[in-house]
């Protein structure tokens, strides 16, 4: 019914029609539709760029590796919500600082903010910028607080500014795993696992307390790899050494204005009005005219030369982006579903004007089954046009399956990868059940017909039958990975078990080709596919606004019908609530074998 009545809607609704529909569900009154309409026009009216402009970026800004929503959509998202959800492309953006090097209207470029992006994408973004000082346009950063994420971006900045009553932090990076197995324990949730991969340790948090030894190392090799990229990068823009950058972390590495500007980490001690006043002297403006400044936000002028480029050639490098847990069947907002992204590679492969593919992954895996899927779908069209793989900051597990099929692969150095292994997790909830009073039977025609019970721990037979599957999945892997890296199976055998490496690592291991970002993957893809012009096109196309409507009013139909759990009444509340954060991740995994390439659910690096 649920298929029928999307059917009926996409054939009768239009923009217009889908949008009034929407906004009288909403309740929302003809005034507001006014503002959304007028904003929406408002919103799609070509920027404009005066001469000698700053490029403002905002370093909250999300740089995406997938192609933001925009137009109508996105107005009446931020409308509803009173916020701005602006966010850009890495290729967007990286080709906006590229042609803003090369664009007179530009004067400099101004850094601010905070940021939450991955270290790989800051990466690129720095690789960029310095590109661009290259032009002798000059780079500015001013901000309150920085962390080492913020400065790792910011310090290339030819002007530093710390703000006054501001704070640098600099103290190094950490690994932090949730452990949820004492709370399964206490609510009565029985887990047995099945892994391929000694270092596999995505199944820990559900059976452990603490780090076994094989993901302690893994972990502190890892980490030790991320400190020294940040150091080597710190130290070939500031003047203090990489000895003395790690002398200030041990010290503590939370400095004040005056000892970061003593230390040679900023350049300057200022207020923001001090920093205006440098930033009106570059683009001419009088100090009278106040914060008037000419300039543009980075989204805005992508727009701006996006419109303005022309003589685009018939030849196309597509870039498809794979963002988000990988699963079964179509996906979603931070989900990789096997069938859209498997139905892109085919268009892509069928397309005449499609000469190369950069497949841009920025995944911690998800279902063994979707992932080998995707890696079908991405061998069958390298067969037939280049396809070169850049990773982001994570393209790990069955990320690295998918990736290991392409031609080329490109990462950075500090991006996460490898992860070559598979795991399973069994849950069985007697304890809590028989507890409160429920109990089960069963009645069955053969002997293993109950093997995917919850009602009872799975036996030692049963146990062994489905690690049987898992290490098949695991021998799989294996033999995938080698003949899409033309390795023998023993080379990858020695770097997988499941084990994490850094980009940098995972080149020295064989696992990638050269280190280098976006922009080096797609001269690479043109390369293989002998192309001297080319235009970019970007995969998936983000949903359009009728189909954003229709799936908002039928596509969350059956889960709205479903029941939700209580909190239990207790003070151990943050305990549960950390405990339903963790199976809400398991209720994500749908795989038919119940086998996943994944990395860890809780582990964060800050």
């Amino acid at each position: 019914m649920v298929k029928f009545l999307k059917g009926v809607a996409a054939s009768a609704i239009g923009t217009i029609v889908g949008l009034l529909v929407f906004v009288v569900l909403l309740g929302i009154g003809a005034g507001s539709l006014v503002m959304v309409l007028l904003a929406t026009t408002s919103r799609e009216t070509e920027p404009s760029l005066d001469p000698n402009s700053l490029l403002v970026i905002d370093l909250s800004t999300p740089v995406r590796d997938a192609v933001p929503p925009s137009g109508a959509s996105v107005v009446l998202e931020e409308t509803l919500s009173g916020s701005s959800n602006e966010a850009i492309s890495i290729y967007q953006a990286l080709r906006a600082i590229e042609q803003a090097a090369e664009d007179e209207r530009i004067a400099g470029i101004f850094l601010y903010g905070n940021t939450f992006n991955g270290l790989a994408t800051l990466g690129e973004l720095r690789q960029a910028l310095v590109a661009f000082k290259d032009s002798g346009k000059p780079i500015f950063a001013y901000e309150v607080g920085w962390s080492e994420r913020d400065y790792y971006l910011t310090s290339v900045a030819d002007t530093v500014s710390l703000d006054t009553t501001g704070l640098l932090e600099f103290n190094g990076f950490r690994a932090e795993t949730q452990f949820l197995a004492g709370a399964l324990e206490k609510y009565g949730v029985g887990v047995q696992v099945l892994r391929a991969g000694r270092y596999k340790s995505a199944i820990e948090p559900f059976v452990r307390t603490s780090s076994s030894p094989e993901e302690q190392e893994q972990t502190e090799a890892l980490l030790a790899d991320l400190w020294q990229v940040f150091l080597t990068t710190v130290d070939d823009s500031r003047t203090p050494s990489q000895g003395q950058l790690q002398q200030l972390a041990d010290a503590g590495g939370i400095l004040l204005p005056e000892d970061a500007k003593a230390a040679g980490l900023v350049d300057q001690v200022a207020y923001y009005e001090d920093v205006l006043a440098d930033l009106q002297s570059l683009t001419g403006e009088d100090a009278s005219v106040g914060e008037d400044l000419p300039s543009v936000d980075l989204p805005s002028y992508s727009t701006l030369i996006n419109s303005e480029a022309a003589n685009e050639a018939d030849d196309v490098v597509a870039i498809v982006y794979a963002e988000g847990e990988i699963t079964l069947g179509e996906g979603g907002t931070g989900f990789i579903g096997s069938d859209s992204l498997s139905r892109t590679l085919r268009d892509l492969r069928l397309d005449d004007a499609v000469k190369a593919v950069v497949l841009r992954i920025n995944s911690p895996g998800g279902g063994a089954s979707a992932s080998e899927v995707i890696a079908d779908a991405v061998r069958r069209l390298q067969a037939e046009k280049p396809v070169v793989v850049s990773m982001g900051n994570i393209a790990a597990s069955g990320g690295y399956m998918m990736a290991a099929e392409g031609s080329r692969i490109y990462a950075s150095a500090n991006t996460i990868t490898g992860s070559i292994g598979v795991f399973g997790l069994l849950l069985n909830f007697q304890a809590i059940a028989n507890r409160n009073g429920v109990t089960w039977d069963v009645v069955k025609t053969a002997r293993f017909a109950d093997i995917d019970t919850v009602a009872r721990p799975q036996s030692p037979e049963e146990l062994a039958l489905q690690q049987t599957v898992v290490d098949e999945l695991y021998d799989r892997f294996i033999t995938l990975v080698a003949e899409g890296r033309n390795l023998s199976e023993a080379q990858i055998e020695s770097v997988a078990q499941g084990r994490v490496w850094s980009g940098q690592a995972a080149q020295t291991q064989g696992l990638v080709d050269e280190l280098g970002g976006l922009m080096d993957a797609i001269a690479a893809a043109a390369e293989q596919a002998e192309l001297t012009a080319w235009s970019i096109e970007e995969y998936p196309q983000p949903l359009s606004l009728e189909a954003q409507i229709i799936e908002s009013l039928f596509g969350g139909i059956s889960s709205r019908l479903q029941a939700t759990s209580p909190l239990p009444t207790s003070p151990l509340l943050a305990e549960w609530e950390a405990l339903q954060s963790g199976l809400t991740h398991l209720e994500t995994l749908n795989d038919p074998r119940g086998a996943y390439t994944r990395l860890p659910f809780t582990t964060e690096i800050e």
